[in-house]
C-alpha cells in the first residue's frame, strides 16, 4: 500500500502543488555512500591490494552491523519496521511496473526493500567469508572461497540493477533519487 501524503487544501492548488519533505536521515546517507565506496574498493582490489581489500571487508561488517542496530534505533524512514509487508508487497510491485505503474512511496518502496534485503543479506555472506579466508581454520578451505566469490559477484550484479532501479524510478517518477539520497530529502507531488 503507498504512502499517503498530506494536500493542501485549495483544490487547484492540490492538483500541481509539490514540495519536499526529509526522508532519509544524516547516519542513514552516509552509510549508504560509505557502503557503496568500500564495495567498490573491494570488488577492484583483491589479489593485488589484500590489505585494502580486507580493510574495506572489515568495514563492511562493521556497516553493516551500524545499519542492523539503525534499523531499529533509527528514524522513521530507517527503521525495518514496514519491511516485512513491503516484501509481501515486491512480487505484485515488480510485476506492475511493467505497465509504468509505481504508486507513490516516500521511503523504500517494495522493489527497493525488497533489493535492500538481498543486498545486505549478500553483503554480510560476501563479507564473513572473506574474513574467514584469512583464519587459520578456513583458510583454503573450498566452500569458504566459492562462497565469497559467488556472493561477491551476485553483489555486484544486484549494485547494477539497484542503479538502473534507481535511474528508472527517477524517470517514471520525474525525481532525482539520487540527489534524495544525497540531501536526503523526496520530493512530494500532491495529486
Amino acid at each position: 500500500m503507498a504512502e499517503t501524503v498530506p494536500a493542501p487544501h485549495n483544490p487547484s492548488a492540490q492538483r500541481t502543488a509539490s514540495r519536499t519533505v526529509q526522508v532519509w536521515d544524516l547516519p542513514l546517507r552516509l552509510w549508504h555512500w560509505a557502503l557503496a565506496a568500500l564495495v567498490l574498493i573491494a570488488w577492484f582490489t583483491p589479489n593485488g591490494h589484500d590489505r585494502l581489500h580486507r580493510l574495506a571487508g572489515y568495514s563492511v561488517i562493521a556497516l553493516l552491523a551500524f545499519r542492523l542496530i539503525w534499523g531499529f534505533a533509527g528514524t522513521r524512514y530507517s527503521r525495518f519496521t514496514m519491511l516485512a509487508a513491503r516484501l509481501r508487497a515486491a512480487p505484485r510491485y515488480i510485476w506492475n511496473l511493467r505497465r509504468g505503474v509505481t504508486g507513490r512511496y516516500i521511503g523504500l518502496n517494495p522493489a527497493g526493500s525488497a533489493m535492500l534485503v538481498a543486498l545486505l543479506t549478500l553483503l554480510a555472506i560476501s563479507a564473513i567469508t572473506g574474513a574467514m579466508q584469512v583464519t587459520v581454520t578456513f583458510f583454503g578451505v573450498w566452500w569458504v572461497e566459492d562462497t565469497h566469490a559467488y556472493a561477491s559477484d551476485a553483489v555486484a550484479i544486484l549494485v547494477v540493477l539497484h542503479v538502473l532501479g534507481v535511474v528508472v524510478m527517477g524517470i517514471l517518477q520525474r525525481q532525482n533519487l539520487v540527489q534524495a539520497m544525497i540531501t536526503g530529502r523526496k520530493l512530494i507531488r500532491s495529486r
